[in-house]
């Protein structure tokens, strides 16, 4: 690595503040209530962005305080319909996949509604969900053993159901529902009433639907289910409407705070929380009696509650510890429908792919020889797929060339084959392995392999079309960057594959998670329930050997004579950002010939003296300076667009006019309207990594500032580091905390459910 010397031939720009009450673009929150400004959440977040997370500390949660979240609640639709080209005619890929996943979770919903009878609001716990908590209770107080206490074992799963598929037409849709305005009139005077902002008047009519002003006013604190919201803040407005009334031992209150608790938990990763970890969280919360707030969110049917044996892998030794009177270890999860049913969902469509039986697509002696060919970590690949619904594909970006060589050998074997990476980006770099042969249109019969993001894959704007019975049409489905699946987004992939498919996942296990609640690509390594391959293809170059030593907790000092990675100390963040833009405008352009358009920069987070906010200010100050007429932006600005939460497309600002502000986006050209830029949009030179995981640039900075070495990891160095393909600049003043974050500082663990779901139905692995 090469350390650059101190320059002082430039002026510093200048670090214009960061606002403490402004909102992050996707984030649906309006501002503050009872005069506390709005948390400095991430697109979509909330309150992402807190510096206190509900569930920290208190199960093992990701961070929601730290300095960069994930971009948002993956599948929540709180951000609004994403923006189109105006055409009002034909949706874009945002509106379809937001009209996909709504389609889809109301076919979920309807499967489950099958498998157990709902309970029903205002009602009393009972039935399996009132034992379990009365057992919970019990163990928790001595007053039971767990083998007495949960006496009765778990129903087992049945086998995974036969899909029930109808065809699905993602059609254009009608937006979110818009209320009437006598409707928001009415919430809008009980916000002023209790001193809330009457902007979120249009959010919370939506939410709470007939009648809303009247249920605002019943229970003020239904004012938490605005994203941004925080119980402090619903607790004050409680008191402005009710008065004396008001206590923290009301039960509206408890119900509240325990569905908002477990909407922070989705936020950092967990799909559900233990039963100890979200009492004592709601205790933190000033919750009196936390078991009696679960209690009456689970009545209410706001909640779910599971039970989870906890050695699931050894079915045979629990039968036998039973019948001997042993206890069975096991554990009790509280968790909101949604993602419990995306869950469940995703583990019957992943034991329904394990499970069938391949098509007939070709002998085994035709895959031996496509492998042979192969040859190395790719005919492993190829072997393995040949005989499994499932397989799991791990390794760097340097991989790639091997799941293009799968879909090459599928192909020459008859079989219809596809790709789905997650950004635009990624998909154009596999496109590029892919031989001319193997695409569209080439010399071969057939229509080729197709390469399209995830979201267009879902969506229906991209992909092989589906069949009368809303299956995809499609005999191998390889979908890169596998990490950054929540379980949503990967219960629809799931579910929309035909039987006899096979589907591969294939991604660097080392990367940051999903943007959404779940670990589903970590989860299926750990449970072992299908082949695994590890590629053997290591990543080239001084950037592959660093980022393959950061992988193993190693920040190893690397050759560099090409300059491909070199080291820049700063003492505090204002040198930081000055180097950055000297870096980006001078610098590499200069040494390395990258211009300044192909590199990106990436920081930890959006606030503070050095957050993306800071920096793009000043990238924009000498890049391309403007007025910024159109909401901050001008022609030529570049920018980071959030059609939905979880994701960040980068692009450019072409212009702006009556229509709204015009973007280049790989893949298609959008048009913001002006109402939503503010929402959507943000200038892009400076990306957090999280918004910029699955895509590469020949060139990036990463800036470290001091204040960001308490959020620092390794799976964020790994993943930052790793968007470089010829050189990167490390903007270093952290001093020993990015070596301490690599060798120590491992992926918060999340709380899921997707390997006890699947272990019982699916025999392991040999």
């Amino acid at each position: 690595m090469t350390t650059e010397p101190e320059t002082t031939d430039e002026a510093e720009p200048g670090q214009p503040g960061a606002g403490a009450g402004e909102v992050e673009p996707g984030q649906p929150g309006a501002g503050a209530v009872d005069g506390v400004p709005e948390t400095e959440g991430t697109p979509g977040s909330g309150a992402a962005g807190d510096a206190e997370s509900s569930a920290e500390g208190t199960a093992g949660s990701e961070a929601a305080g730290a300095t960069e979240s994930s971009e948002g609640t993956a599948g929540s639709e709180a951000a609004g319909t994403a923006e189109g080209s105006g055409d009002a005619a034909k949706p874009t890929e945002a509106e379809a996949e937001l009209a996909a996943q709504r389609v889809e979770r109301e076919r979920i919903e309807r499967r489950k509604a099958e498998k157990q009878a709902p309970i029903e609001a205002g009602t009393k716990l009972s039935g399996t969900a009132a034992d379990l908590l009365a057992a919970v209770r019990a163990v928790e107080s001595g007053a039971k053993p767990v083998a007495s206490a949960f006496s009765e074992p778990p129903a087992p799963r049945r086998p995974a159901p036969e899909p029930e598929r109808r065809p699905e037409p993602v059609a254009a849709p009608a937006g979110p529902a818009v209320p009437a305005a006598q409707a928001v009139a009415g919430v809008r005077a009980v916000l002023t009433e209790g001193g809330a902002p009457e902007a979120l008047a249009p959010q919370l009519a939506a939410l709470l639907g007939d009648g809303a002003d009247l249920q605002l006013r019943e229970d003020p604190w239904q004012l938490l289910r605005v994203s941004g919201v925080r119980p402090e803040q619903a607790d004050g407005f409680a008191r402005a409407l009710l008065g004396a009334e008001c206590g923290p031992d009301d039960e509206r209150r408890g119900r509240a705070v325990t569905v908002w608790l477990l909407e922070q938990a989705a936020l950092a990763g967990h799909t559900a929380l233990e039963v100890a970890a979200l009492t004592t969280a709601l205790a933190q919360r000033a919750v009196p009696d936390p078991d009696t707030a679960v209690q009456s969110a689970l009545a209410e049917g706001e909640v779910l509650v599971f039970q989870d044996a906890l050695d699931a892998a050894a079915p045979a030794a629990e039968a036998e510890a039973e019948e001997e009177g042993a206890e069975r270890p096991v554990r009790v999860l509280i968790g909101l429908e949604r993602y419990a049913l995306a869950e469940e969902s995703l583990a019957d469509a992943l034991g329904r792919v394990m499970n069938s039986v391949p098509k007939e697509d070709g002998s085994a002696a035709d895959w031996e020889r496509a492998a042979a060919s192969a040859g190395g970590s790719a005919a492993e690949l190829i072997r393995a797929v040949a005989g499994h619904g499932l397989v799991l594909h791990t390794g760097g970006d340097a991989s790639g060339a091997e799941a293009a060589a799968l879909l090459s050998a599928a192909r020459g074997l008859g079989l219809r084959t596809w790709a789905a990476a997650h950004s635009r980006i990624g998909c154009d770099r596999f496109t590029a392995r892919l031989a001319p042969s193997d695409l569209p249109g080439g010399p071969q019969q057939g229509p080729g392999t197709g390469v399209s993001t995830v979201a267009g894959l879902l969506s229906g704007a991209e992909g092989p079309g589906r069949d009368a019975d809303g299956a995809l049409v499609l005999d191998l489905l390889v979908v890169l960057d596998a990490p950054q699946l929540d379980v949503e987004t990967a219960a629809m992939l799931a579910e929309s594959l035909p039987d006899g498919a096979r589907l591969v996942l294939s991604g660097d296990p080392g990367v940051l998670w999903s943007a959404g609640p779940g670990r589903v690509f970590a989860d299926l390594l750990a449970a072992r329930v299908c082949p695994g391959i590890a590629s053997r293809t290591p990543d080239p170059g001084p950037i592959g050997e660093l980022i393959s030593g950061i992988g193993v907790g190693e920040l190893n000092q690397v050759e560099a004579p090409g300059k491909e990675v070199v080291i820049v100390p700063v003492r505090d963040a204002g040198e930081a950002v000055h180097r950055t833009v000297q870096l980006v405008a001078d610098s590499v352009p200069r040494a390395l010939g990258v211009p300044a358009e192909q590199t990106q920069v990436i920081t930890p987070g959006h606030g503070g003296a050095a957050g993306t906010r800071a920096l793009n200010a000043a990238l924009k100050e000498r890049l391309n300076p403007g007025p910024g007429r159109f909401g901050g932006f001008d022609p030529g600005d570049r920018i980071a667009y959030s059609p939905a939460p979880g994701r960040t497309l980068p692009g450019r600002v072409v212009k702006a006019d009556a229509d709204g502000l015009h973007l280049e986006i790989p893949g298609a050209p959008v048009v913001v309207p002006k109402e939503r830029v503010e929402q959507c949009v943000r200038h892009g030179w400076a990306l957090t990594a999280h918004q910029a995981v699955g895509s590469r640039w020949p060139a990036a900075v990463v800036v470290l500032p001091g204040d960001a070495a308490q959020s620092l990891t390794r799976p964020w160095v790994y993943t930052a580091f790793g968007l470089a393909e010829r050189h990167l600049s490390v903007v270093h003043g952290v001093e020993q905390a990015l070596p301490r974050a690599v060798a120590e500082v491992t992926a918060k663990p999340r709380t899921t459910r997707l390997p006890a779901l699947l272990r019982p139905q699916v025999p392991a692995a040999d």
